[in-house]
Parts: structure tokens; sequence; C-alpha cells
């Protein structure tokens, strides 16, 4: 019995969630989007499969270490985002620290090698860091504009839904812009989707 659980516990997909929101940013719903998103998994067919571990206030090194420390295979990063000048993390007085584009995907394209499948970017006008992270990550989602908090909570409970429920990335992503669509939300076209084994196929 013990060998079965055990077996289990190593199948098991950590989801690294990192979350940043600056004191000198507009206040995000972060701690929102993890509980639905915790939820959502947790009633799931496929819930044993995952493992949620949250990550808040996240500077730079707190991101190198947390996929030292993890090693995920899924990266969901919720906050905010600035298009060409980078992705928003926190310096440590809690204000904005800017991570250049090229910097995280060079982080990244190390982890492609140790099983890093999937980078979730849940901020606004990510699809610049998206673009350059699909490079060595199979599957990418980024925002191609501004999302509003409602519409970005929505997004990851159905991306995390249809995971929970057996499906595929690509299939969690399409979910992810369907919960955002059924609830009236306007920006069911905002998430975009990278798929690097497309790309050279």
């Amino acid at each position: 019995m013990f060998q079965a659980e055990n077996s289990q516990s190593l199948s098991r997909k950590t989801i690294l969630v990192l979350a940043s929101s600056p004191t000198n940013e507009a206040r995000l719903r972060l701690d929102k989007e993890l509980r639905e998103i915790d939820e959502g998994l947790r009633r799931s067919q496929h819930r044993e499969k995952f493992s949620l571990q949250p990550k808040f206030a996240v500077r730079p090194d707190d991101l190198r270490r947390a996929l030292l420390d993890f090693n995920p295979p899924i990266v969901h990063f919720c906050g905010h985002g600035s298009g060409e000048n980078g992705l928003i993390l926190e310096n440590d007085a809690g204000l904005v620290q800017l991570v250049p584009t090229q910097a995280l995907a060079n982080l990244f394209k190390r982890f492609a090698t140790r099983g890093l499948e999937c980078v979730v970017l849940n901020a606004c006008y990510s699809e610049v860091q998206a673009s350059a992270i699909a490079e060595h990550i199979d599957y990418v989602v980024g925002m191609n504009s501004a999302i509003g908090d409602d519409a970005a909570i929505k997004f990851a409970v159905g991306f995390y839904d249809e995971l929970g429920a057996g499906w595929s990335f690509e299939d969690a992503y399409n979910g992810g812009c369907d919960a955002i669509a059924l609830q009236g939300i306007p920006e069911e076209n905002t998430p975009v989707f990278k798929n690097l084994k497309k790309k050279f196929n």
C-alpha cells in the first residue's frame, strides 16, 4: 500500500504559482486567483495528479530559487506585466522590479531540459515574454493586451479545471478563454497560446 501511495505522489505534477503585486502598482486579487485554482483542482477528477505550490511577493531571487526548489512542470505567474519593459516582480522594499524579457527566457530555457512543460503568464501585456519563453518551452500562455482582474481569474479557473479533468494544455487554454466568454466578459481573445511543438511540425 505504501509503495502505491509513494509512486502516486511521485507522479504528481507541481504547479508553481508565483504571485507579485508591488505596493506602487494597482492591487490585484491574487489570493482569490490562487483560491479559485486550488478549489478547482480539489474538486477535479484528477486532483491526485497535481500539487499546488504558491509563492507570494515574488522577487527575482525568489523566482529562481522556487524553480530550483520545486523543479515544476507547470509555472503560473499572476501579477503585472509591462510589455517590452519586462515582467513586474517586487524588490526588497515591495516596489516594482522589472525583469527583462531575455533574462526570463534564458532562465526558463535551462529548465526546459529539467521537465518544465508549460508557463502561464496571467499578466497584462505579457505576450512579449510568452513569445520569448516559447522559443524553449513547449506550451506558453501570455496576454496580448491589458486584462482585467475578473477575466484573469476566470481564465485561471477555466485553465486548471480543464487540466484537472485530464485534458491537454491546449484544451486548458481554450477552457480558460471559454470561462471568460461565458461570464460575458469581452476579453476572451486576450490570452494567446504558444505551442513550440506545433511550430516545428
